[in-house]
Order: structure tokens, then C-alpha cells, then sequence
């Protein structure tokens, strides 16, 4: 069988077996082995890179325990704005959005800006007239509202504070989903895809929209999905900065993605994780929190979800 692998992430954070009961590590791994599972079947079936990340994590989209699509997080508005990217390595296209608030799975926006725009990223109303014009249905306000979401944010509207994603008061998430990924092929594909942070206000922005930093894919050398506290992954350049690594200071994957994870973000005072893949299938899942959602499988026949560290 021809070489292809899958990598996807659900968010990093504080992640506590102790603060997890059965019931939610089950739903939680459920989720994880879907997605995994929906792009793996692409793959598997021959079909592109940038296909098989785009189905992963739009599955994640869908379920309200992950903070992306329909799990997002509220604005301090009481509002949502979600923000997603999506990369291809053969020629590097790319499409991002940025603070939509009707798209129910933006991944897919991002898939139709790379596919039909002259345009690489797109903002608000605008991304959403963009998605009307293809065709896409918007969907109501109300579709992102969950009730847990909603108590995130009462606890912390009144403090002026912004909280990333978390499961209570002691146990935070960082909640963007993403998915890289090898085709048949050897095409390299990366797409990321979150609600942000609750609380934010002034159109604030992480790094999941932004190409380089959240996201990233180049054939020949590596694909990265990002999840961490976007501000210090944006000042980093964080996916882009793994890649020349690679690319220019001749690191393997593994210690590209332990220098940047352990030594780059933690030295200014960030965290998070990444996974990242590259041209040979090669895998890395570096976190350094307590915790990430993750998985991976290949055509080896290794596949495996992991929560903790």
C-alpha cells in the first residue's frame, strides 16, 4: 500500500484524568475516533491530503464538546466569531476566515476561498457575502448556543479577563481542532479551525486564521496544525517557524517540533502544542501542558487517541 498518515488535535490545556469522568473521556475519545476515522477513509481510498483534514475537522466542527463550529466559545458580546484556515503544500494554496458568525462549519468556507477566490483570507460579513455567493447557507446565531459555553462566560463578563477554553475554573483548554495529513501521493496538507477565546472583545483574532502561524503546509517538507495561546503563536510565526527549522536549519520533524514546543514558546512566556506532519508520513504530537487531544493513524496500521500527557 502507498504511504500516507493522519494526525488531528482537539485542543491543549490543563487536562486532568482527575477532573474527567468516564462519561466525558468516552464522548471525548468518541468524537476524536470519528474524525480521525473520516479522514483516514479518504486517504485510504486514494484521495487527497487536503480532502481527508478538511473532513477531520469538520467532524470536530460538529460536536459541541470541542470549542470550534458548533462548541464555540461567546465573545463578550454574547456573540460568536470563529476563525478557521486550511493549506495545501503542492502549490501552497491556502484560504483563512476570520470572525463569521453564521458559518457552521467554517473549514469549508476556507476550503471554497482556496478553491474559488483570488484571495487568501477573508473577514466578518464580508467571508459570510463571499459564502452566500457560493452557494453556501447561513446558518442562525442560536446554532452556536450551549449552555456550558454560556456559564464559561457569565462567570468571567463582569472581570474584564478573557479565558481560554477550559472544563471549570481550574482546568483550562486551549479548544482549536486541527488536522494535518500525507496523501498517496505525497501531498501535505494542514487545517485548523476554532471559536477563540470567551470573552474577547474588539474583533480579536488568534492564530488558527492566520497562514504561517496556525497553519501551515509545504510539500517536501512538513504540514503543522497549532493549539496554544494564540497571541505568542502568532509572534513566533509558529508553523511557519517549525517548517524552517526543517527546511533551512536541516532539523528532523521530531526536533523541529520539541524546540519550537519546548524551548521557543515556554522562553516568552507562552504554551500550547502542535502536531505536524511530514513528507515521509513521520508523526509528532508535542505538547507541553497537561494535556492534548490527539490521535494519529497510518497506512503501517499504528492508530492511536490520547488525552493526557
Amino acid at each position: 500500500m502507498e504511504n500516507f498518515a493522519i494526525a488531528i488535535h482537539g485542543g491543549a490545556g490543563t487536562i486532568l484524568k482527575s477532573a474527567m469522568t468516564p462519561e466525558k473521556e468516552s464522548a471525548y475519545r468518541n468524537i476524536l475516533e470519528a474524525s480521525l476515522k473520516g479522514g483516514e477513509k479518504i486517504l485510504k481510498e486514494g484521495g487527497s491530503a487536503i480532502d481527508a483534514v478538511q473532513e477531520s475537522v469538520r467532524i470536530m466542527e460538529d460536536s459541541p464538546l470541542f470549542n470550534a463550529g458548533k462548541g464555540s466559545v461567546f465573545t463578550h458580546d454574547k456573540d460568536h466569531e470563529l476563525d478557521a484556515s486550511i493549506m495545501e503544500g503542492k502549490e501552497r494554496r491556502a484560504g483563512a476566515v476570520a470572525g463569521v458568525k453564521q458559518i457552521k462549519n467554517p473549514i469549508l468556507l476556507c476550503r471554497e476561498i482556496l478553491e474559488k477566490s483570488e484571495h487568501v483570507f477573508l473577514l466578518g460579513s464580508g467571508a459570510e457575502d463571499f459564502a452566500t455567493s457560493q452557494g453556501m447557507e447561513l446558518v442562525e446565531k442560536n446554532y452556536f448556543h450551549t449552555e456550558f459555553r454560556e456559564k464559561q462566560l457569565m462567570e468571567i463578563i463582569d472581570t474584564g479577563k478573557t479565558q481560554l477554553d477550559h472544563s471549570d475554573k481550574a482546568v483550562k483548554k486551549y479548544g482549536t481542532v486541527g488536522a494535518v495529513a500525507l496523501d498517496m501521493n505525497g501531498n501535505l496538507a494542514s487545517a485548523t479551525s476554532t471559536g477563540g477565546i470567551t470573552n474577547k472583545r474588539y474583533g480579536r483574532v488568534g492564530d488558527t486564521a492566520i497562514i504561517g502561524s496556525g497553519t501551515y503546509a509545504e510539500n517536501g517538507v512538513c504540514a503543522v496544525s497549532g493549539t496554544g495561546w494564540g497571541e505568542y503563536f502568532i509572534r513566533t510565526v509558529a508553523a511557519y517557524e517549525i517548517a524552517a527549522l526543517m527546511k533551512y536549519g536541516k532539523l528532523s520533524l521530531q526536533d523541529a517540533c520539541d524546540q519550537f514546543v519546548h524551548q521557543t514558546i515556554p522562553n516568552i512566556g507562552g504554551d500550547g502544542g502542535v502536531i505536524a506532519i511530514d513528507s515521509q508520513g513521520s508523526i509528532c504530537m508535542p505538547f507541553n501542558t497537561e494535556g492534548m487531544y490527539r490521535g494519529m493513524a497510518n497506512s503501517k496500521g499504528e492508530r492511536r487517541i490520547e488525552i493526557y500527557s
